[in-house]
């Protein structure tokens, strides 16, 4: 059955996908068309599932953490030297700031947190998804339940065939049908089989921002407790340091997960996918980044010399980050074979050496994520290769454009993924105005 709505109709814009790029890009469309005096442009936007924005109203504990308080060339470093270079001109074109006054300037006050972040002040991801969805469907027609199984050209439009039968056409195609992660949201990679079946090339998927399965017992029963102001070192099998990143790491029952863990996470993921298992991957966490080990240990020599001889848990908790918990000091001085209970003047040289270079260095070691069910964003998609970064335009593909979680990049926790929807989408807009 054919949707009567599109009979013989062909629509300037089609946009699959109504999460965060998708109505991004359908509302920045409607405000460059009305900046430059144009007619308003005919877009439909499809959504497979009932509702906008799922995904974004499930993000950051459904808090949705929006963008950073970074600036635009610095958030883009944060993607690595890839993505750097293919979302530095986006970034700059819809910077981090301008997100914030774009929802501030819908009614959704703006607030900052801890690590970079931005959050609605009133810390609702519904706030969020809502203005979304108004200044979207101020400018375009979105259809709900409505799952595109296939993409294909008609002529000179694009056809998008839809689980009912109707098929939809437009001049101009945007794909931002997401990744793979949090499938329950309706994001399970309908779109690279598209994608593939078009000749591109497609980065396969891989979790990220995920936590970390670790098969050491020790790890497990330290289950629940964090550490705020380290930093975690991922190295591969042959002591490759692939990534560092200065977070909060919190020990879990299946291995290690928080920003220090799930920002290097798609390294392991993307061995493990290759190889079964991320053989030989650990991440070695410093607790005390901040300081060189001369300063702990000269800190150590000095308690050594204090009245009534300090135990060394009471010792260390005199450093910068403060007290450690119980749990996990005891995990680090047997992890050092040093006694939990010792003073710090029966500590002989060599304990004393090891058990710094234990705070220094930690060794964990990690097999593979936790799945696509716990992952925040997807790492893999469409080879940027295969776009022009002004423009978001697919090469010799006329008329198409991919955006948001189905492009080749990810960056860490902190409203990274958000902010490279936005300007990804944003681009692609300004093109098709």
């Amino acid at each position: 059955m054919v949707d009567s709505r599109d009979s013989g109709a062909v629509h300037d814009v089609l946009i699959v996908g109504a999460g965060a790029a998708g109505l991004w890009c359908a509302q920045a469309l409607g405000q460059a068309r009305s900046a430059s005096g144009a007619e308003r442009l005919s877009v439909v936007v499809l959504e497979k599932t009932p509702r906008t924005g799922t995904k974004v109203l499930a993000s950051g504990g459904t808090r949705c953490n929006v963008t950073t308080t970074h600036g635009p060339d610095e958030a883009a470093r944060l993607f690595g030297t890839r993505g750097e270079r293919f979302l530095r001109h986006a970034f700059r074109e819809l910077t981090p700031q301008a997100v914030r006054a774009q929802f501030e300037d819908w009614g959704v006050p703006m607030a900052e947190a801890p690590l970079d972040k931005i959050f609605p002040a009133e810390g609702n991801a519904r706030d969020v998804r809502d203005a979304l969805e108004a200044a979207a469907r101020a400018v375009a027609e979105i259809r709900l339940g409505s799952e595109v199984k296939s993409i294909g050209r008609d002529g000179d439009a694009w056809a998008v065939r839809v689980a009912d039968g109707s098929v939809h056409r437009g001049r101009a195609l945007v794909l931002a049908a997401g990744g793979k992660s949090y499938p329950l949201t309706g994001t399970t990679g309908d779109a690279y089989p598209w994608l593939r079946e078009l000749g591109l090339d497609v980065v396969d998927p891989v979790p990220a921002l995920v936590p970390l399965a670790s098969p050491e017992g020790w790890v497990h029963e330290l289950t629940g407790l964090a550490w705020q102001g380290g930093e975690a070192q991922l190295e591969n099998g042959e002591g490759k340091v692939l990534q560092r990143r200065r977070r909060p790491l919190l020990f879990t029952h299946k291995g290690i997960s928080g920003p220090a863990a799930m920002d290097v996470s798609h390294h392991v993921a993307r061995e493990a996918e290759e190889h079964g298992a991320a053989s030989g991957y650990r991440i070695r966490f410093d607790f005390y980044p901040h300081l060189e080990r001369e300063e702990i240990r000269a800190e150590l020599v000095k308690a050594a010399g204090m009245p009534g001889n300090p135990r060394l848990q009471k010792a260390i908790a005199r450093l910068a980050m403060g007290p450690m918990p119980r749990r996990m000091f005891d995990a680090v001085a047997l992890k050092a074979d040093v006694d939990p209970g010792v003073t710090v003047g029966a500590l002989q040289k060599s304990q004393r050496h090891a058990f710094v270079e234990t705070l220094k260095g930690l060794s964990i070691e990690v097999t593979h994520p936790l799945g696509w069910d716990q992952a925040e964003v997807t790492a893999g998609g469409l080879n940027l290769k295969a776009l022009n970064p002004r423009t978001m335009a697919v090469n010799g593909h006329d008329g198409l454009f991919v955006i948001g979680e189905l492009l080749d990049v990810n960056g860490p926790i902190g409203g990274l993924s958000f902010q490279a929807a936005f300007a990804t989408a944003e681009l692609a807009a300004r093109a098709l105005a």
